[in-house]
């Protein structure tokens, strides 16, 4: 029996990818922003398959820190089939070698910097893409994943209850807040234009919200921090008035969307990748004191703005859904997974 917490989400990500793997046989991938949320499930869902397929593929994983993955996960770190190449994603040196897939998901955390400092935040986006663009044609990639965001829709409109990917909407660019969609929206660019003149097959995963291991307890995550205040013994504390609305997608199927929009999803067609379910942060909060042990109480900071209708932030998945792909894990489910593993983790 797997001594790997995880062992039971990654046969789950396995089971609902088994045709896909093929493709990566003998195979070469380059992975950017590997240490994050998203990038260690995806190291993790990638060393699962690998080593139960007998794939024999590799990952080279470019990172700031080679110690940031072995801080997260240890296990990830000291495998033969995972290496490491140090640089930031706007300058790094190009690995020698081919490489038949990259998947950039490298990305500043938009709420670290994009108050203090948006137009650092636009240049690493844009110049992180440019850059990992250049090393893709470089060494003779077949296909591209990036990462893009639902941030590059804008404000959703209020009588819009889903976003969906042909909505023409997006950031206002009078607003430096609007840095990290806009930035978003330039990169998805720069992948049509290498697409067309290079040949690559471009993959664009717009992400949504999502909850699971590895997520932090304590950054700018709403459900994240309701986590971290009911383990703590409550309360959770809802910082404005508790009306939007957001939708969650488990890590697990997470994994499970991108793998299958990198090997099989449409070049130059962007996928929203989140779920379809919408819940209001105060709906939220009452679900994680409910699921998690000791119920904890809710605190709400603001009063709702009278005739001000809920800012909303929920994806149409239905691109994604002609895929096969689906919500397989509840909201109320993910939530126990997720508070599960940070208890064993801590």
């Amino acid at each position: 029996m797997s001594s790997n917490p995880l062992a039971a989400d990654l046969d789950h990500i396995l089971a609902h990818t088994s045709g896909l793997w093929e493709d990566l046989r003998g195979q070469r991938l380059f992975i950017t922003g590997g240490t994050g949320f998203v990038g260690c499930w995806l190291l993790e869902s990638f060393a699962w398959a690998n080593e139960r397929l007998h794939l024999g593929a590799e990952a080279l994983v470019l990172t700031r820190n080679l110690e940031a993955l072995p801080r997260k996960a240890r296990h990830l770190a000291q495998r033969d089939d995972i290496r490491f190449h140090i640089g930031n994603m706007r300058d790094f040196t190009f690995p020698d070698g081919r490489f038949s897939h990259v998947i950039h998901v490298a990305s500043e955390p938009s709420g670290l910097i994009n108050n203090d400092d948006p137009e650092l935040l636009v240049e690493t986006v844009v110049r992180g893409t440019k850059h990992v663009l250049d090393f893709s044609a470089n060494c003779g990639a077949k296909q591209f994943l990036l990462t893009s965001s639902g941030a590059v829709y804008g404000r959703q409109p209020a009588e819009l209850t889903r976003v969906a990917e042909d909505y023409d909407g997006g950031p206002d660019v009078s607003q430096p807040q609007s840095a990290y969609g806009e930035g978003k929206r330039m990169s998805e660019l720069l992948c049509a234009i290498y697409s067309r003149r290079n040949g690559l097959e471009v993959k664009i995963a717009r992400l949504f919200a999502f909850v699971g291991a590895y997520l932090p307890l304590d950054a700018h995550y709403a459900i994240g921090n309701f986590i971290g205040d009911a383990m703590a013994g409550g309360p959770i504390k809802i910082k404005g008035d508790g009306t939007n609305y957001r939708s969650y997608l488990y890590a697990a199927d997470l994994a499970i969307w991108l793998w299958t929009i990198l090997l099989r999803g449409a070049s130059n067609r962007p996928y929203n990748v989140g779920s379809s379910q919408p819940v209001s942060i105060a709906e939220l909060a009452k679900i994680v004191s409910h699921r998690l042990p000791g119920k904890a109480a809710i605190q709400i900071a603001q009063k709702p703005v009278p005739d001000q209708p809920p800012a909303r932030y929920v994806p149409e998945t239905a691109r994604a859904e002609k895929l096969g792909l689906r919500e397989w894990v509840s909201l109320d489910e993910a939530i126990r997974r997720t508070a599960q593993w940070h208890q064993k983790a801590s």
